[in-house]
């Protein structure tokens, strides 16, 4: 693997630069938390790039998508990272398109695909339930067929952003008397549908990010099912796959660190010293920094296995797994850094306080205590280990 850039894309690498330095919304820079940002925060710089073609950049070309190398699409993440964008939300972009162009009819590609591609269009993922989490396909929302439609009832949880989706990819049971696995199929639903209730589940640290959806006697056209009814089990592993290879995030965790380095020589450890000249913080930064350097290597592998047109294999349950504890250990890290600063927290809890101690330990506790939720969504890290034995191992 040749990881030296070529005098073509040193010349992409600055054309995005550019782009990103002229045309990023200058009101989102420094916004790190979801709470903190309006619907209209979200779309912004998605809707930017959609006008630019760049909004997809893993998108077959016919379907939208950018026609980027791998090394491309891995300078994309990188600039990315480094000007600290608010990437485009993965519900639409990751997840429901390339389920769309992959197993949807023509009609259901040319009817949902633009409005993935141009953030009119915002999706929510109603796969969970509040016993089906983990173990998906437990999940017991029915849909009923009755001539054209289908009636669904149930209830799905832990809906991410669901309160401003205009558009959801449900898995609904449509035979019961089927294997678990054989009886799902894969619904397109209108968030605005009669009978569809979305309520806000309040997290520890005060934000309102996920929500109980409820389904009653919700009428669903059989045209916005996607593939063949009752096998929906198939959309629903293609698009995990997708999902968890994303869930890496290398480029940010390698941003991270460099912010985690400048915290460390401001602050002053327990012998006086900046924190980044301690011997057990410099342990545990370097062996992050190694674990990371490992991981973008699989990234790598895994974008170039892309780019000669295979999907993500078992190798995303390997990304999902070390990306999110990678990501865990950096926000633990950050808050270590940081120390007393970070237990005022009075950004989650309804006050209007302000922060106490420098700027960059406001978000370090609300950050930390929201990743816990990292290894879990995605598909848990555990139940990923158990993906990487049977698929890999033979086990």
């Amino acid at each position: 693997m040749d990881l030296n850039f070529s005098p073509e894309e040193i010349a992409f690498r600055n054309e995005v630069r550019a782009f990103i330095e002229e045309n990023y919304p200058k009101h989102l820079k420094g916004k790190v938390l979801r709470e903190d940002l309006s619907k209209e925060d979200f779309l912004a710089w998605h809707k930017i790039l959609g006008k630019k073609g760049w909004s997809a950049p893993a998108w077959p070309k016919e379907y939208g998508g950018t026609g980027w190398t791998a090394t491309q699409r891995y300078i994309w993440l990188e600039e990315n990272a480094r000007g600290e964008t608010i990437p485009p939300l993965p519900f639409g972009v990751s997840m429901v398109g390339p389920v769309i162009y992959t197993f949807g009819t023509p009609e259901q590609k040319q009817k949902y695909l633009p409005g993935i591609l141009s953030g009119d269009v915002w999706w929510c993922q109603g796969y969970s339930e509040p016993g089906a989490g983990s173990d998906l396909a437990s999940l017991k929302t029915r849909a009923v067929r009755e001539g054209d439609h289908y009636i669904v009832n149930g209830q799905k949880t832990w809906t991410t952003l669901g309160q401003h989706a205009d558009w959801g990819f449900f898995l609904v049971r449509t035979d019961a008397t089927a294997k678990q696995q054989e009886g799902i199929s894969f619904l397109l639903i209108d968030m605005k549908s009669p009978g569809v209730s979305v309520r806000p589940i309040k997290l520890l640290d005060g934000g309102y990010e996920v929500n109980d959806v409820f389904l009653e006697n919700v009428k669903v056209p059989v045209d916005q099912r996607i593939y063949e009814e009752n096998k929906g089990w198939t959309c629903a592993k293609f698009l995990l796959a997708h999902e968890r290879a994303g869930i890496a995030g290398v480029a940010r965790s390698k941003r991270n660190v460099e912010r985690l380095k400048l915290i460390a020589k401001a602050e002053i450890g327990d012998d006086g010293k900046p924190l980044i000249e301690d011997d057990e913080f410099q342990r545990k930064l370097s062996e992050l920094e190694i674990d990371l350097s490992a991981l973008e290597m699989t990234e790598l592998r895994t974008l170039a296995r892309e780019q000669a047109g295979k999907g993500p294999g078992p190798e995303s349950s390997l990304l999902k797994i070390k990306g999110t504890e990678i990501q865990q250990r950096l926000t633990e890290l950050t808050l270590e850094a940081v120390g007393n600063y970070a237990q005022p927290y009075p950004r989650g809890l309804g006050g209007n306080e302000f922060a106490v101690g420098p700027e960059y330990a406001s978000a370090a506790a609300p950050v930390y205590f929201n990743w816990r939720k990292a290894s879990i969504y995605g598909g848990s890290n555990e139940i990923q280990r158990n993906i990487i034995a049977k698929m890999v191992l033979g086990l």
